[in-house]
């Protein structure tokens, strides 16, 4: 216990001398005192239902890792409705490459890991059929990012990534398409 008081008062002493790591942003070449990012792809929020929340880590001015939750996650674009019901919900990981020296953005390409958890049912011959759509997918998408502040920015991307679950296969297709449009706070 004297141990974490004595580490806590420390810390808590030190931490006026200790300044944030500054990087260079993703587009404007505007120095920052930020190196996080929050975002919500609002575009599918609006069109599918579906909340896709995200947090990046820029690890320099030209590369950064990116996870994504994504609740009521659809299979590419395939609505609800009419019999259907999807209880999906999956986690992304992908490590963004920008590149480009254009002072309003830059173009970013990312590979990416998914994992999708979950069900969807429809109604078929006066009954539920229930697909399982537990599925491992890699993939790699492509996007554009523009800053409209130093904390704000916002952009379209696309992505195509290719699952392995043989059931969501025989249901859908292994290959899915993924996109939208995000808006992002840094800080």
């Amino acid at each position: 216990m004297k141990r974490l008081i004595f580490t806590t008062a420390l810390i808590l002493a030190l931490s006026p001398f200790i300044k944030a790591q500054e990087l260079i942003s993703s587009s404007s070449g505007v120095r920052g005192e930020f190196s996080n990012e929050v975002k919500m792809n609002f575009l599918n929020m609006i069109v599918l239902g579906s909340i896709e929340v995200g947090y990046e880590k820029y690890l320099s001015e030209d590369h950064s890792l990116d996870f994504q939750a994504h609740i009521n996650d659809r299979f590419g674009y395939n609505l609800e409705g009419k019999g259907k019901n999807y209880k999906t919900n999956s986690l992304q990981a992908s490590m963004n490459f920008y590149f480009g020296d254009n002072p309003n953005g830059r173009f970013y390409i990312y590979p990416l890991a998914k994992v999708r958890f979950g069900d969807f049912e429809e109604t078929k011959n006066g009954g539920i059929q229930t697909t399982n759509m537990n599925t491992f997918l890699l993939g790699v998408g492509l996007g554009y990012k523009w800053e409209f502040s130093s904390h704000f920015a916002f952009g379209p991307y696309a992505s195509v990534s290719r699952g392995f679950n043989d059931e969501v296969a025989e249901r859908f297709s292994r290959i899915e398409p993924n996109g939208g449009f995000s808006l992002g706070y840094r800080f």
